[in-house]
């Protein structure tokens, strides 16, 4: 059976306006992609809101389809460009939801009912049936292109609305479009901060959309409208173009294009590459052949559905993103600027707070290409602006969305792994410049991404902000191992005094971490529940988040009480619930948190503990994430954690071990990034069902007995045989 024959895409379509109490609120969508594809071709249910991937399980109506989207966005999401929506009547000039473009005459729209009995959708291909217009609309993609087929009903008018201004979180600007002749359009559609977008706009996400599009029949009539009024012009702030077709041709239009965010001739060298020579069938069996070959790098097997469907569903959300900006010919734009590279992709859509976690320590196990091209492609950025890396990067931009410095810590990380960018001298300066908020860097102004302020500099915290301090001291500790790495040692030693002290972050009287006044006194916290000074979590959750030093933290803390604190943590959570004051799988900074156990010598409380994650946060059907599945990182964690591993801190390459999912797995290693020592795979091998068998007993590595509760990444990627011997209790 085919790999990708298990990925189920309506997983965590629900938005976070229908929650239920237990789950959703996983912002993924359905449509067509390939494995880090420029295009994500999917249904648009509500143009306007919080509705960051643009589709919404529990919405009744499909506005289009449109070319470009983001997987599982926890804010106001961005994209969402070229919408088209076939209609078989004349209707009114607006889609019928963008509040950023609000009706003034019509009252429906084009928009149509449909019903998710009438959806089928799979790795690289969607279709519905549009009920309004009983118009059946299939889409199907390749890297830089997208296919859309509708399917009439043989007595109806054919007719096709292209809307041109629509955008996720807001609109387009300005928008540009050229007939080329009565089957073929070219346009350019600009994006800017003024017309919303990622955060509402306060992301600061500007780009330019550029597309050439051919039907398969000439149309016989095209009208522009703007502002739901026909118009003879064919630019505008809030473009659309109305097309007819003949009735006497066959039942179905295909339409191809092929998109760039460079110029247009970026875009059409893309569909002479993609679109000239092929059909929308081919292309639809090239999309899922591309998922199966994709999949051949980790492979599972079982005998619970359920579980391989969730395997297989969250290693494709993995692979979403980190997606290529580049074009064909390895052209791409950051800040308007044109740049040509061969050497590797420059890829888009890191949302680093998120991933650093869990996405980026298993890519650099099954796709380590993927990290060596973000990594380069950061640093590409920081160049260019003289400044720290990314923390939320899109289009090239730097949104400056969540907190912390994950760029720097996605970067150190891949080093001591290993995994080099083409310039290590000056990945060096860039994380040695951020880290110390640096004023210049080779004679021009540095922009560090770290508040510049004497408490976090001198006194190692930022005044009545815990999770920004916790997150600085972490990539702290990562540029000591950095620094370590390529030979400075005092570097090495001025960040590892700074990470360690985290301690006087600690309240004696709270007996937690707690914020911090600009005086040096602790801000009033009434209990462990608190929110004030932290990010999307509590006092109780944030306090966790030493991962460098958890032994430090426990004596910290006092050994009994945090062992008696990680178990009420855990028992005191609905695992099944979307949001919890104690442990908290729906948000990051509890992620990885069960290991903990592990490291403070107790193993089988990990194994139990992340087993209970594992089968009661995922769930199969569109309410199946609890939360946000932000960019890959939710499905990373289900997907190392099958495999039996964890890395808890980053660029500190141990993986902490708990009981796989699957009686067998095999991870197909990268020569080019791998020792492959003793094989180019490592196959993972439980000697009974770990589902009726959930604790180990023993591991063996090779034959050798694995005396520590966790493997090195150096020892993971030697390949050969990891065995593990499992026990009921």
């Amino acid at each position: 059976m085919s790999k990708a024959s298990y990925v189920d895409t309506m997983i965590g379509t629900v938005g976070d306006g229908q929650i239920e109490k237990s789950h959703g609120g996983g912002k993924t969508y359905p449509g067509a992609c390939v494995p880090g594809g420029m295009v994500q071709l999917s249904p648009d249910t509500v143009s306007g809101g919080d509705n960051g991937s643009g589709y919404n399980y529990c919405h009744n109506t499909i506005e289009g389809f449109s070319f470009n989207h983001i997987s599982g966005i926890g804010w106001y999401g961005d994209l969402g460009n070229l919408q088209v929506m076939p209609v078989t009547e004349e209707t009114d000039l607006r889609s019928g939801s963008n509040e950023e473009v609000p009706f003034t005459k019509g009252t429906v729209g084009w928009k149509s009912e449909f019903s998710h009995e009438k959806e089928n959708s799979r790795a690289g291909y969607y279709s519905v049936m549009l009920d309004r217009y009983n118009v059946q609309a299939e889409c199907t993609t390749n890297e830089h292109a997208g296919f859309l087929r509708f399917t009439y009903p043989s007595d109806a008018e054919k007719k096709i609305i292209l809307n041109f201004s629509r955008r996720i979180g807001g609109k387009a600007d300005y928008q540009k479009v050229d007939i080329i002749n009565d089957r073929k359009i070219e346009g350019h559609i600009k994006c800017t901060p003024a017309g919303g977008g990622f955060g509402h706009g306060h992301g600061g996400i500007f780009y330019d959309f550029y597309f050439v599009m051919e039907f398969s029949h000439p149309f016989t009539n095209k009208r522009f409208f703007e502002n739901e009024e026909f118009t003879d012009s064919s630019e505008g702030e809030d473009l659309g173009l109305f097309l007819d077709f003949s009735k006497d041709i066959s039942d179905q239009i295909t339409i191809k294009c092929a998109v760039s965010y460079v110029d247009i001739e970026g875009a059409r060298k893309n569909f002479s590459a993609e679109c000239e020579y092929t059909d929308f069938n081919t292309t639809a069996e090239n999309a899922l052949a591309s998922w199966d070959k994709v999949f051949s790098c980790v492979s599972v097997s079982g005998t619970d559905e359920i579980d391989l469907k969730l395997f297989y569903t969250c290693l494709y959300h993995v692979l979403l993103d980190p997606r290529t900006m580049a074009d064909v010919d390895g052209r791409y734009t950051i800040n308007h600027e044109i740049f040509e590279n061969t050497d590797y992709k420059q890829r888009t859509v890191f949302s680093g707070w998120d991933v650093y976690r869990s996405e980026f320590p298993l890519l650099s196990i099954i796709r380590p290409d993927m990290v060596r091209d973000e990594i380069n492609s950061l640093l590409k950025i920081a160049e260019l602006n003289n400044s720290s890396f990314p923390r939320w990067e899109l289009m090239g931009i730097n949104a400056g969305c969540m907190v912390g410095d994950p760029g720097l810590i996605v970067v150190a990380d891949a080093i001591t792994k290993g995994i080099y960018p083409y310039d290590l001298k000056k990945a060096y300066k860039v994380s040695k410049a951020s880290g110390i908020c640096a004023k210049e860097l080779d004679g021009k102004d540095f922009h560090s991404i770290r508040p510049d302020c004497r408490q976090y500099l001198d006194d190692c915290y930022v005044p009545e902000k815990l999770s920004d301090t916790l997150e600085y001291l972490l990539a702290d500790f990562t540029m000591q191992k950095l620094a370590e790495i390529s030979g400075n040692k005092e570097d090495a030693q001025f960040f590892a005094d700074r990470a360690n002290r985290y301690n006087e972050n600690y309240n004696q009287s709270l007996q937690f971490m707690a914020p911090r006044k600009d005086n040096g006194e602790f801000v009033y916290e009434e209990d462990r529940y608190d929110d004030d000074g932290t990010v999307e979590s509590n006092i109780f959750q944030q306090s966790w988040f030493v991962p460098y030093d958890v032994e430090g933290l426990s004596r910290l803390f006092g050994e009994e009480r945090t062992i008696e604190l990680l178990e009420e943590f855990f028992e005191r959570a609905d695992l099944k619930s979307l949001w919890n004051d104690d442990y908290n799988h729906s948000n990051e900074p509890c992620h990885n948190i069960t290991h903990y156990f592990s490291i403070l010598g107790l193993p089988e409380r990990t194994q139990y503990w992340t087993r209970r994650v594992q089968k009661e946060a995922y769930r199969t059907g569109a309410y199946g994430f609890c939360g946000n599945e932000d960019v890959g990182q939710l499905s990373a964690w289900y997907v190392l954690s099958a495999l039996g591993f964890a890395q808890v801190c980053p660029a500190d390459p141990k993986y902490y071990l708990n009981t796989p999912l699957f009686k067998d797995a095999e991870i197909k290693l990268d020569k080019n990034f791998h020792s492959c020592s003793i094989s180019d795979t490592l196959k993972i091998r439980c000697d009974k069902n770990p589902l009726d068998f959930p604790y180990i007993h023993s591991v063996k590595l090779n034959g050798k007995e694995v005396k520590n509760c966790y493997l090195t990444y150096e020892e993971i990627t030697k390949g050969g045989e990891l065995v593990f011997e499992l026990k009921q209790i």
